[in-house]
């Protein structure tokens, strides 16, 4: 039945039964065999195909078995993670996916301290922005999700564990830095922008509109990188996370302009709704609720 659950999970994915076969190892006949089984098992047609069964559709009743198979695969990975913890070693894998900020900024650090706490625990990372990271919790593709930006909260477990500062960052030199804030200067400015999906577009836009600033252009970019690399070479400023702006401060390539007030946004970890979290999430997440580093602890 597990097997059987695999392909038919593999058949929704593709949409397509060469394709399904292709991807999980198995010839296009045994694909179809096991699709008829679970259909006699669960006495329901789950995938209505054409008469060349050249195009498929997913019935409710194959969306439901869909959805309730990536559980059933899940929990029992979970399980054979957990069993493989013998005299307190954690064992296993450990899935996480993180948004551009977390990912390329705080994650790397910390899981040099992890690693070295639990050496046997197999990690993979996902890094994207935080919609689509939400999104492989939601389909069971991460264990756990590390973001920051608006989460909704009716589908996952949300939690806070660290405090960003955001800033607005100018180039090195800029004429704005020995100036007072000031909504009508920053209006003339070109915004450098990430894409929308991201956490940090997200606190941009917010940022603009609180303090009722009109950019009078806009530049958009898919990586923090990108962003720092842009407002570096003269293409305009940005709000962003101060962790990105570290190093370029010490190297004096952008500066920090003062604002009337700080601003701080939080990042949280998320898990999907009612499921158990592994001991690998669980040390995981004890050990992240524990780690010092924020600038403004």
């Amino acid at each position: 039945m597990i097997e059987e659950l695999k392909t038919f999970i593999s058949v929704v994915e593709y949409k397509n039964f060469t394709k399904a076969a292709e991807a999980i190892n198995l010839s296009q006949p045994s694909v179809s065999l096991h699709i008829k089984h679970l259909e006699e098992y669960f006495n329901a047609t789950l995938i209505q195909r054409s008469i060349k069964q050249k195009n498929i559709h997913i019935t409710e009743s194959g969306n439901l078995l869909y959805e309730r198979s990536k559980q059933i695969i899940k929990l029992l990975e979970d399980t054979k993670d957990d069993l493989l913890d013998y005299g307190n070693i954690v064992k296993g894998r450990l899935r996480i996916g993180a948004s551009f900020t977390i990912g390329e900024y705080f994650l790397p650090h910390f899981l040099g301290q992890f690693t070295k706490a639990y050496p046997d625990l197999e990690l993979e990372i996902a890094i994207e922005n935080t919609h689509n990271i939400c999104e492989k919790v939601k389909n069971f593709q991460v264990d756990l999700a590390l973001v920051e930006g608006t989460v909704p909260s009716s589908n996952f477990v949300t939690n806070n564990f660290y405090k960003d500062k955001m800033v607005v960052a100018v180039p090195y030199n800029h004429y704005l830095v020995s100036r007072k804030f000031s909504v009508e200067e920053l209006g003339n400015q070109t915004w450098i922008s990430r894409e929308i999906g991201s956490g940090t577009r997200e606190y941009l836009e917010l940022f603009l509109s609180t303090n009722n600033i009109n950019a009078k252009n806009v530049i958009v970019f898919g990586s923090n990188y990108s962003v720092k690399e842009a407002v570096k070479n003269n293409l305009g400023i940005t709000f962003i996370s101060s962790l990105v702006t570290e190093t370029a401060l010490i190297n004096k390539e952008l500066s920090i302009l003062k604002t009337p007030q700080q601003y701080i946004r939080p990042f949280s970890y998320i898990l999907q709704k009612g499921i158990t979290p592994s001991k690998g999430a669980i040390v995981f997440i004890d050990m992240l609720k524990n780690y010092k580093k924020s600038p403004c602890d």
